[in-house]
């Protein structure tokens, strides 16, 4: 598989990176296994994770996800040829996070207290990556409002440069090796980039959606992410699953995980069925599995490192990875911008 570099640190990544946020709830630790061992198998040398996960986030089963990627780790070893990327949570009011039961923060007790969490789950002494998985202020999150931003929050934010002192300190510890952003905005990652110039550690990407019904990414961040050096880590490049067209006209196939968990709403909105349906039947149209079509359209972005997958089998697995084999030519590239005019962004 080919790899590209992380960041400007010199570490080379496979441009394919195995999601992993089912393990411990719709994957079973068997499971999470069979896929971690088919996609080193497969040139994945990129795994990602966070304290959140599972997904749904739940008290009893957060962090079960790194637990069984820390089991594997030890049972086949080879921690040194894996670059292994984790999440702290942002600002947020689940109580199971933190002691007491306190709203989790980016501060640097908390950030601390997370990475040490995660790193006895993982059964290693360094994270190769370590994320903030949203921000410590108001922001659009995960679709919602489709992630506009209207006016500022008067709740107090714990400052970039405290949030990325502890993660300096965390550098020179030994404790990670690089930072990332998650679910991030344009001003926030200048910010990142100017603390950087004080001498905070440089974020080396950011992890944010991307897909065919989701390319937001390319209003404000894609030129950043290219000039700065700063590439994006793209999560849900399917979508959830609704550009497979599984859940065209309200389906619900048994299994799937909007049928067991409701949790699609950022992908249920106006427009969404019309945009799927223009897409597969353009997959159709040259030939192409419509799932590698658009797992294909996202790694070839120039501004993309790695396209995070995710997969609830070893067949979904192996389908996701035939995507590596299939490319985007210039007409097929405007066949996808023609739709995408017609049907823009409707799934931010």
């Amino acid at each position: 598989m080919k790899q590209r570099e992380l960041g400007r640190t010199g570490i080379k990544v496979s441009e394919i990176c195995l999601g992993t946020m089912t393990f411990g709830q719709q994957n079973t630790e068997a499971e999470g296994y069979a896929q971690l061992d088919m996609a080193v198998a497969n040139g994945i040398n990129f795994i990602d994770t966070a304290e959140l996960y599972s997904i749904p986030p739940r008290a009893e089963t957060h962090g079960a996800t790194e637990r069984i990627i820390g089991s594997w780790l030890k049972a086949r070893g080879g921690r040194e040829r894996l670059v292994i990327a984790s999440k702290v949570v942002g600002r947020g009011t689940s109580p199971w996070f933190r002691p007491g039961g306190e709203e989790t923060r980016l501060t640097p007790k908390q950030i601390r207290y997370a990475l040490d969490g995660s790193l006895r789950r993982l059964g290693t002494d360094y994270i190769d990556l370590y994320q903030l998985h949203w921000p410590d202020r108001k922001v659009g999150l995960f679709g919602a409002g489709g992630n506009t931003f209207t006016t500022l929050s008067d709740a107090d934010e714990v400052p970039i440069a405290e949030t990325l002192g502890v993660l300096g300190d965390l550098v020179k510890e030994g404790k990670i090796r690089h930072v990332g952003l998650s679910n991030e905005t344009a001003w926030g990652l200048s910010q990142y980039l100017a603390e950087a110039r004080n001498g905070a550690p440089r974020v080396v990407s950011i992890q944010n959606a991307y897909n065919l019904i989701n390319r937001t990414f390319e209003i404000g961040l894609a030129e950043m992410s290219l000039r700065e050096g700063v590439g994006l880590l793209a999560y849900s490049p399917l979508a959830q699953g609704y550009l497979t067209g599984k859940y065209l006209d309200g389906a619900r196939p048994v299994g799937a995980r909007t049928t067991l968990f409701n949790r699609g709403q950022r992908y249920e909105k106006p427009g969404v069925d019309d945009a799927v349906r223009a897409y597969i039947q353009l997959a159709h149209e040259y030939g192409i599995d419509p799932v590698q079509l658009a797992i294909a359209f996202v790694t070839s972005r120039p501004f993309v490192t790695s396209n995070i997958i995710g997969a609830t089998s070893t067949d979904q697995l192996e389908a996701i990875l035939g995507a590596e084999n299939v490319a985007i030519p210039p007409e097929l590239e405007e066949r996808i911008n023609a739709i995408h005019q017609v049907h823009s962004n409707p799934a931010p």
